[in-house]
């Protein structure tokens, strides 16, 4: 079923994103831990794509799998950059026959060789909303994601122009949003009313990751445009020195459990997890939030 329709009749939810693992030896473990998660009752499960779909065969198995074994509804991630028109509707065409029925459609990030004058690796879709136009007009059985970005993208000029790219997803045939990680809730409700200023009336879905250790703090703060508030930093730092990673483990649990609370008593539709395809942390930071 399309995940609008099931927003509509499902409100609280939670949602789960995985990452396919690159090697087939970890594949018995990974579905052992969304075994585990189908505890959820997730309302739906995305599986990321790589970088130019660098792991494209190994997400539509695995998408295969969590339907056969999990009975997920899935919905696999699409990245646009450096892929033509024939790929993509390869793909659109593989997951058609599985009997999915929702992509997350991304531009995805640039190669690390990218030097702003290779016009001809983006020439097909060089924008989200260009392939999300060519979903809805050509493979209209899709119902299509989008990601948002509260804090605005990395790449955005203003914040504003990042609220208007937004805008064009939708008008090109974006059905939901997906927002990436924050760690203040304040920033998702203060992004949903400004777009719906501009008309947007999506549903957008917060995205939530947990701090697991002081190691996944770090790749935040060094990888992602997100801001860490510095109360939270300091908890984390704190529990670090006097109980380790056993003390930020449970900071990073009961942060994530108010933060999922705020978000549905606040009336976000529900919330997205990204499990970093762990279980345990996923399974605490939901028990008894819906």
């Amino acid at each position: 079923m399309q995940i609008p329709q099931l927003i509509k009749t499902h409100k609280p939810f939670v949602s789960l994103e995985f990452f396919p693992p690159k090697n087939k030896e970890e594949w018995p473990g990974f579905f052992e831990v969304a075994k585990k998660l189908g505890q959820l009752n997730p309302l739906f499960a995305s599986v990321t794509y790589g970088a130019g779909g660098s792991t494209q065969s190994n997400t539509l198995e695995i998408c295969g799998q969590l339907i056969k074994t999990c009975g997920f509804e899935i919905m696999p991630h699409l990245t646009g950059v450096t892929a033509d028109q024939d790929k993509i509707d390869g793909f659109l065409g593989a997951i058609k026959e599985l009997g999915i029925e929702n992509v997350l459609a991304l531009r995805g990030d640039r190669p690390t060789c990218f030097t702003g004058s290779d016009k001809e690796l983006f020439a097909n879709f060089p924008y989200a909303e260009d392939l999300v136009r060519h979903i809805h007009q050509n493979h209209p059985q899709l119902a299509i994601g989008v990601a948002g970005f509260p804090e605005a993208h990395s790449e955005a000029p203003s914040f504003a122009a990042d609220l208007e790219v937004m805008q064009r997803k939708v008008n090109s045939g974006a059905d939901f949003v997906i927002t990436q990680l924050y760690f203040d809730n304040r920033i998702y409700f203060d992004y949903v009313q400004r777009l719906k200023a501009r008309g947007v009336e999506v549903p957008i879905v917060p995205g939530v990751l947990p701090i697991r250790s002081l190691g996944s703090l770090r790749f935040i703060l060094e990888m992602c445009n997100a801001r860490i508030p510095g109360k939270l930093v300091n908890k984390v730092l704190k529990a670090h020195e006097e109980g380790g990673a056993k003390a930020v483990y449970k900071v990073g649990v009961a942060y994530a459990r108010q933060q999922v609370k705020e978000l549905i008593e606040g009336g976000a539709p529900g919330v997205h997890l990204y499990t970093l395809n762990k279980a345990d942390m996923c399974l605490e930071v939901m028990d008894g939030q819906l």
